[in-house]
Formats: C-alpha cells, structure tokens, sequence
C-alpha cells in the first residue's frame, strides 16, 4: 500500500506536523528524507530496509558512498543530500557550543561529538578546545587509528592546546565495537595528558567515549 493511502494522521509527514519530530519512528524520519519508495515498496519500507542493513541510523550516516548506494532504490543524490544535512546538523550544533559554556550546554557538545564520531569504522580521538570562559575555540581531530585502537601523542595534543591559547580541553574517542566502557588504556592515557596539560596550566574538563549512539563521560564517573 502507498504511503498515500493510508490514513492521514498516519502518514510521516502529516504525522510530524500534528504531533512534532518526535513522535516519528527513525524510519518514519527517514522515509521524510528518501521522499519517495521504489517498485512495490513505499518510503518507510525502504527506510526500514536501510535501518535493518545498517543496523542503527549512526551506522548509516557513516555509510560510504559505495554501502550507500548498494541498497536499491538510493543512490549517489540522496547519498549526496544525507551528507549536507549532516553537515548542516554538524554545523549547527558547533554554532551552539561555540555561542556559550559548553559546560551548561554538555547536550549540545554531546550530539555534536556523536555527530562527529559516532559510526566511525577507525577510532578517532577529537579535542575541543575551550577559552577561559569555556567557550569552544575550535575543535578538531586530531588522531586516527585503527579498529582497535588510537596511538595519542600528549607532546603534540599540549603543542594544540598552546596554538589555540586553550584554557581548558574536553577530550573524546569512539569505540567502534560499540561498548562505551573506558579501557584501561584509556584512563591511563587521560591520567598522562591530565598531567602533561597541567604543566602549562590547561584543564581537561572531560573525556567523553562515544559507543554507536551512547556514551561515557569521565567527568560524570568522577574518573577526572
């Protein structure tokens, strides 16, 4: 049955303007996006096809062109236009952080790191760097490694931190396994740059592991 015929308070997008983005399943969000099915299959149908190939939507937004377009009915413009929303997403939520403390906003700097990290098939260990007031001055990537694991460097992450003029850090890597707990290495290497930082009077305020759509915060474990 098309999208068409079913009733209207059931369609995405009526559904979304009555009841808000919220009450929308991640297909239902999807299939706004894809607009329109294939032969036989309606968008949420394939929305749903796309969910259950690549498990979660974090898995799908990290899918490559070629992953992407494999699935029928997709293809290069909607892997294209997936790209530029994310951006966009990407973009926004940097604005935020970077308009206030990014200690009063940590959902924003949150969703901005899953965002960035999450679904990611290497592990990637990203800096935020913060001014006095807590500010975001930039941030970056500023290691990849593996599927494993991440070499980081605490000499080049202090050499970062004088470049911006940071007054604080905020760290964050992701696990590509999906698990948010901390290794042992990890809280090893937070103890090493903690204190390498220290030396020239630079905070790191947390370390956040991004797992698929969860996450870990050192801070809130009272690991810092």
């Amino acid at each position: 049955m098309s999208i068409v015929d079913w009733p209207e308070g059931e369609r995405p997008r009526e559904k979304l303007l009555q009841r808000g983005a919220a009450a929308l399943s991640d297909a239902e969000l999807l299939a706004i996006f894809l607009r329109t099915g294939v032969r036989g299959k309606s968008a949420v149908d394939l929305a749903r096809e796309l969910l259950a190939r690549f498990d979660n939507l974090t898995r799908l937004f990290a899918a490559t062109e070629d992953e992407f377009c494999a699935v029928k009915g997709v293809g290069q413009a909607k892997y294209v236009q997936l790209q530029a929303v994310l951006e966009m997403s990407r973009r926004a939520l940097r604005e935020e952080i970077k308009s206030g403390d990014a200690l009063t906003s940590p959902r924003a700097v949150r969703d901005y790191l899953r965002l960035l990290l999450g679904g990611r098939q290497q592990e990637v260990f990203a800096a935020l760097f913060l001014d006095a007031q807590h500010r975001v001055i930039a941030a970056e990537e500023l290691f990849q490694g593996t599927l494993t694991q991440t070499s980081v460097y605490p000499r080049e992450v202090v050499k970062r931190a004088l470049h911006h003029n940071a007054a604080a850090i905020i760290f964050a890597h992701n696990h590509p396994s999906g698990v948010a707990e901390p290794s042992q290495s990890d809280r090893l290497l937070t103890d090493a740059l903690k204190q390498a930082l220290a030396l020239v009077d630079v905070r790191v305020l947390d370390h956040f592991v991004v797992a698929g759509a969860g996450g870990f915060s050192f801070s809130e474990q009272g690991l810092l």
